[in-house]
């Protein structure tokens, strides 16, 4: 079971905290700490828009009151235990108050966690946050005893009530998945205790954020050109890509030198992390945190192995990519600290706001007018914080996780390609989330990670191509295919190397191997130098970059990223046969997305789509692209010569 921060913000369905919560919020795999110079840049040329919340609740006392009656109606839920078996009118009747509970305790969240992400300096935003998150321990601690008392009617019985009960049919998927989850699900006492649990297992996460963000002590730089830098983590990801080399060295070297200093108390966090991941996948009888994380969403381990598989084996084609970046930033000698300048210049313009909206729905077309309507009526309305402000979360997501209200997109737009490219990410999320919710009922309309960045990344792959297409110069289709380049770099093979990270870890301590700070960095910097071809005299990365792990939050998420990884692959797989003109497999795609939750997500792919993620076509696809954009960038570079 993941913690609530973890289900709410990534989508993580889980039955031993009431699947039916049906929550579908999302964001990136990395961090995008705010730029606050390029805030405040931004916000006095662009437009900025500002989310309603009112929609949710009417004030900040409306939700007061709310969250009073929601504390009194949690507090009942006990006094349905025991009366499940009785008949299949009582089983409905439980399920449907449990439902209608979790329906509004999770809205109550999400008002609290938009009010806090505005403006984390007020101390009652912070505040209702906390009580938000006390509700729904209290919520998961009330409903603790469902599967045990589900399972103990008998699979029989089970299903001879949802036969007999038309009420029950919103909640088939789940009672099947609680008879599947039987050989995981503890008794009564058993699960009461885990729920008890399940804020104090999620403090890794907390501590690391106290950490990344209030506890390291961010050194001075002055750069080539005499600016002076604080190298916190919004300068590194400003400055690491800084046109000059030696600058950029000095903020690889002065940044990943502050991480190392902490890297023994980073590494115990982490650690703290992964025992507590495997505490739990051994509570619940599973032989690994793997094989525990793949059975939730019913994903065949068929999936991981392959993936890994192809991308080790497609490392070559990644290992050209480097080459060409070599080639064109002049180096000779590639390091670790030329992986983020873009490899050619170009006059863009600036994507404000405005721009941002008008090309993403240009380049979103291909999906046709249902798709482009449900795109419109959320650009026209309220449901977008857009620009950095002080105080504000950094980074961008979408949070879906209201039923009966919009999605609403945070961002950190600073008017840049990146941010529109993100721009439409994000409102791939909230499209998804409009698809699911017309077709779904609350109880299956939240759906897996797994396919949920399939419908946002699928938008950055149009978008890429139509700016390609619409590239007034060479120097500028050079640059959006360098982008496009980059997107396969950091998702497909970047996020893969995080996924074995993570495996390899737990594997350790699954086998009783301790880990420390100082062993996290030499499995980390094994796998950097393998992916970026050390051996083969690709890329050189030195040694203090090893430290790299430490930076990275969604390790606190336990096997999260490679979803992306997957996602680019079958993103990619729609996207050449939508590019081809296939108007079938859009409309497959479509349904993809209107299923939501109403059945595991790899077979939602295979019915909907026949898209089967155990077998290389994905991946390959992948390889595919990635080759034809080189190829692409090969013959404008050699019209130059």
């Amino acid at each position: 079971m993941a913690d609530f921060k973890t289900f709410l913000k990534m989508g993580v369905c889980s039955v031993a905290v009431f699947a039916i919560a049906g929550l579908s919020g999302v964001s990136h795999a990395e961090p995008f700490p705010q730029d606050e110079a390029a805030a405040a840049e931004t916000t006095e040329t662009s437009e900025t828009y500002v989310w309603d919340l009112t929609a949710l609740y009417e004030s900040a006392e409306a939700w007061d009151e709310e969250f009073t009656a929601m504390q009194a109606q949690v507090a009942t839920l006990s006094e349905l235990q025991g009366t499940l078996g009785e008949s299949p009118q009582s089983l409905a009747y439980a399920m449907r108050s449990m439902s209608d509970t979790a329906k509004e305790v999770v809205r109550l969240y999400v008002y609290s966690s938009l009010s806090r992400d505005e403006d984390q300096r007020v101390s009652e935003n912070l505040e209702r946050f906390g009580r938000a998150l006390s509700l729904y321990q209290a919520f998961s601690e009330a409903v603790s005893w469902l599967s045990p008392e589900i399972l103990s009617i008998g699979e029989e019985r089970v299903r001879e009530f949802m036969a007999a009960e038309p009420a029950l049919e919103p909640f088939h998927f789940q009672l099947e998945d609680t008879l599947r989850q039987a050989p995981h699900t503890l008794d009564e006492d058993g699960e009461a205790l885990l729920a008890l649990a399940g804020l104090a297992l999620s403090q890794p996460n907390e501590i690391y954020s106290l950490f990344a963000n209030a506890s390291i002590q961010w050194p001075m730089v002055t750069l080539s050109d005499g600016t002076e830098v604080r190298l916190n983590q919004a300068a590194y990801s400003r400055y690491r890509s800084h046109p000059n080399r030696e600058d950029r060295q000095l903020v690889f070297d002065t940044f990943w030198g502050a991480w190392n200093d902490y890297e023994a108390g980073m590494g115990a966090t982490l650690n703290s992390q992964v025992l507590s991941a495997v505490f739990r996948a051994r509570a619940r009888n599973f032989d690994s945190v793997l094989e525990r994380n793949m059975f939730d969403d019913a994903l065949p381990p068929e999936i991981y192995t392959e993936l890994v598989d192809q991308v080790n084996a497609a490392l070559p084609v990644f290992h050209r990519y480097l080459e060409l970046r070599g080639r064109m930033l002049g180096v000779d000698d590639l390091r670790y600290y030329d992986i983020y300048p873009p490899i050619i210049e170009a006059d863009t313009g600036v994507f404000d706001l405005a721009r941002s909206e008008e090309i993403t729905f240009e380049s979103l077309r291909p999906f046709g007018e249902e798709y482009l309507s449900l795109l419109r009526e959320g650009l026209d309305g309220d449901w977008m914080h857009s620009h950095p402000q002080e105080g504000k979360e950094t980074g961008a997501y979408m949070s879906g996780s209201a039923y009966d209200v919009h999605p609403y997109v945070l961002l950190n737009h600073n008017d840049d390609f990146n941010s529109l490219s993100t721009f439409s990410h994000e409102w791939g999320h909230a499209v998804h989330t409009q698809l699911a919710r017309q077709n779904q009922p609350f109880e299956t309309a939240g759906y897996s990670t797994f396919i949920a960045e399939m419908a946002s990344t699928i938008n950055e792959i149009l978008l890429q191509e139509y700016m390609i297409e619409n590239a007034e110069t060479r120097e500028e289709k050079l640059f959006y295919l360098g982008q496009a380049l980059e997107s396969l770099r950091g998702t497909f093979f970047r996020q893969t190397m995080f996924g074995e990270f993570e495996l390899a870890i737990h594997e350790a301590a699954e086998a009783g191997e301790p880990l420390t700070g100082a062993r996290f960095s030499e499995i980390y910097l094994d796998l950097l130098r393998r992916y970026h071809g050390e051996e083969e005299g690709v890329m050189t990365i030195d040694e203090p970059y090893g430290i790299e792990w430490a930076y990275i939050p969604h390790f606190y998420y336990e096997f999260y990223v490679y979803q992306y990884a997957t996602s680019i692959s079958g993103a990619v797989w729609f996207a050449e046969q939508f590019l081809a003109g296939d108007d079938q497999v859009r409309e497959n795609f479509l349904n993809v997305m209107r299923a939501g939750g109403s059945d595991y997500p790899h077979q939602i792919l295979l019915n909907e789509a026949g898209l089967d993620m155990t077998q290389p076509d994905p991946y390959e696809a992948v390889v595919r692209r990635m080759n034809d954009i080189m190829d692409r960038m090969d013959a404008l570079l050699a019209e130059e010569e």
